[in-house]
């Protein structure tokens, strides 16, 4: 009869020890391929969709830039106003680093101290467009950056320009 106990004892435990225990064979177990189908589903609804970006032409002096636009809520006022109706801005040279023009509207800002670097766009009070040829700190709501910084210093020049905005 103890040997009958310990015979069971003994298939109980060797069942109960397989059942706990995993062997690595290369095969995933049923439960770890449902845990991970479980967790992609449910990345995959958590996941924000992609906006499409916003890109905008800037013809300067005839040249003409691709600028990608940031995805923040001033940089969206102003797609729309280039969109809606094109947008042309007299600028003048500051401090030889950058133009600044009005805009003539004034946009949502959510200014943050930045220092700035050539191509960058940024809003500056609310109400000023300030297009950068080299760098500068201060605080700022970046708007945008220009894609392809090819000719764009000599495009800007020295004095002033008229900075036509365009979508497509």
């Amino acid at each position: 009869m103890k040997k009958v106990i310990i015979v069971i004892s003994l298939v109980l435990m060797i069942i109960t020890l397989s059942a706990c225990s995993s062997i690595p064979d290369g095969n995933e177990t049923t439960s770890t391929a449902t845990n991970e189908a479980s967790q992609t589903a449910s990345e995959s609804t958590t996941k924000k969709p992609q906006a499409t970006e916003m890109k905008v032409n800037i013809s300067i002096n005839g040249k003409t830039f691709s600028a990608t636009l940031e995805d923040n809520e001033a940089a969206k006022e102003l797609y729309e106003i280039i969109k809606n109706d094109g947008l042309t801005i007299g600028m003048s040279d500051y401090s030889g680093f950058e133009k600044v023009g009005a805009l003539g509207h004034t946009l949502t800002s959510n200014d943050k101290q930045t220092t700035t670097e050539a191509g960058d766009i940024v809003l500056y009070q609310s109400n000023q467009i300030v297009m950068f040829y080299g760098s500068n700190s201060w605080s700022y709501t970046k708007l945008g950056k220009i894609d392809d910084l090819s000719g764009w210093e000599e495009a800007l020049g020295s004095g002033d320009i008229t900075a036509e905005f365009s979508v497509g």
